[in-house]
């Protein structure tokens, strides 16, 4: 007779955030061909924010050497929120919870220091997600 144990809770928690981790950094690859690296934290019960490093393209650093800062964090956040449902649904699949807010953010002036946030539904939540309210 074998028995098979079961997952305690913060060991899914850490198979979580690695999944988590590495499905950004597969979507960041598709999308800009980076990232270095990329760790993913609860931030409370409800929301999941993941911090990745150095994910400017050289296209992009150009455009930091010319100064072009606001510039480059609008053309991100226009490819972050049309591929809305690309970063939601990993999260949603992983959590088994929905999307209620996602936040995307990077910082020109720090060598491409990105972020995504995920703000989650609480658990057993049946309504639409974010990607259902997507534009």
């Amino acid at each position: 007779m074998s028995i098979e144990a079961q997952p305690t809770e913060p060991e899914q928690d850490v198979r979580l955030v690695v999944h988590v981790s590495l499905e950004m950094v597969r979507l960041y690859k598709e999308h800009f061909g980076r990232p270095k690296s990329a760790s993913t934290y609860w931030a409370g019960p409800d929301a999941l924010v993941v911090f990745l490093e150095d994910t400017l393209t050289e296209a992009e650093r150009s455009m930091v050497e010319a100064g072009e800062h606001q510039r480059l964090r609008e053309m991100r956040s226009s490819i972050q929120f049309s591929t809305l449902a690309e970063f939601c649904s990993p999260v949603e699949r992983l959590t088994g919870r929905k999307v209620r807010a996602f936040l995307s953010s990077t910082d020109t002036e720090v060598d491409g220091l990105s972020m995504e946030t995920f703000l989650l539904h609480p658990a057993g939540y049946d309504g639409p997600s974010r990607i259902d309210a997507e534009p």
